[in-house]
């Protein structure tokens, strides 16, 4: 059995598909079981206390966890869990005490390989493709994006190769003990997704720069904890006419990582 935390996300839906069509039993963690719409095979579970037994791996997305991830690390120790797979994330690279983002994930790497158990650590690199979502609304009222950093590189990563990387995590036992680090096939500026996702639907869509100060505010304003934004505008900063390093995914999947245009196509109906 392999228990799946932020099973409804963007990471953890196509994880549990994988999952489920590798022949494994899946218990999915979900904050409103009701509504998780996952496979009839999946056992869906609310995200307080799920049970541990008989689960042999654990995958661990902090973003399910706002608590941390000393409770279900300790609970899964107690309860004879094998393996744990964690979605990091390959901030923990920059030690900025100010980087919030980074300072999250090192202390789920520290307490993930402190645990004794079997783990692999997930850095994913370039940033996810899905953050792009948050421009739906300014794409299907005004066909105007705004933001920062218009020449901002990132190497973007749809969301289904994150959980390929997790998948082959939790049921091989190719990446044990290892921290994979893995991006987009492409270097791309926020001004050039936003001509990609136009050109998924068909029409323009332009990038309109705002101050860092701005979007900080906006951000905030849409939920986003202000140490975050911070940090977001931090990396932004950095990544001005400075195309992305690419760690390739061949070497872990034997397969080459989708495009943000091919992202935007396979999301071409959240922005219409």
């Amino acid at each position: 059995m392999i228990l799946v935390t932020g099973a409804t996300g963007h990471v953890g839906r196509p994880l549990t598909q994988m999952l489920v069509d590798a022949g494994a039993q899946v218990r999915a963690v979900s904050r409103a079981p009701e509504k998780a719409a996952l496979p009839p095979s999946v056992e869906v579970v609310p995200n307080t206390d799920p049970p541990l037994d008989g689960v042999e791996a654990v995958f661990i997305n902090l973003a399910a966890l706002p608590e941390g991830p000393e409770k279900i690390v300790a609970r899964a120790k107690e309860a004879g869990v094998r393996r744990l797979v964690g979605l990091s994330s390959y901030s923990v690279l920059d030690d900025n005490p100010r980087n919030a983002i980074a300072v999250r994930h090192r202390e789920l790497e520290r307490v993930v390989v402190d645990s004794g158990l079997e783990w692999v650590l997930l850095r994913p690199a370039g940033g996810f493709a899905t953050t792009a979502l948050e421009w739906r609304d300014q794409i299907r009222e005004r066909g105007v994006v705004r933001g920062p950093f218009a020449r901002a590189h990132s190497a973007p990563l749809h969301e289904k190769d994150i959980a390929e990387v997790a998948a082959l995590a939790l049921l091989t036992d190719k990446l044990l003990g290892t921290r994979p680090m893995f991006s987009g096939p492409e270097s791309v500026t926020y001004e050039e997704r936003a001509r990609l996702i136009g050109e998924a639907l068909g029409r323009e869509i332009v990038f309109e720069e705002i101050s860092a100060e701005e979007a900080v505010e906006e951000w905030v304003r849409a939920g986003i904890p202000l140490g975050a934004a911070r940090a977001r505008i931090h990396m932004f900063a950095q990544l001005v006419d400075r195309p992305h390093e690419i760690s390739p995914l061949e070497p872990i999947t034997g397969k080459r990582g989708r495009t943000f245009a091919q992202w935007a196509i396979d999301h071409v109906g959240d922005f219409r």
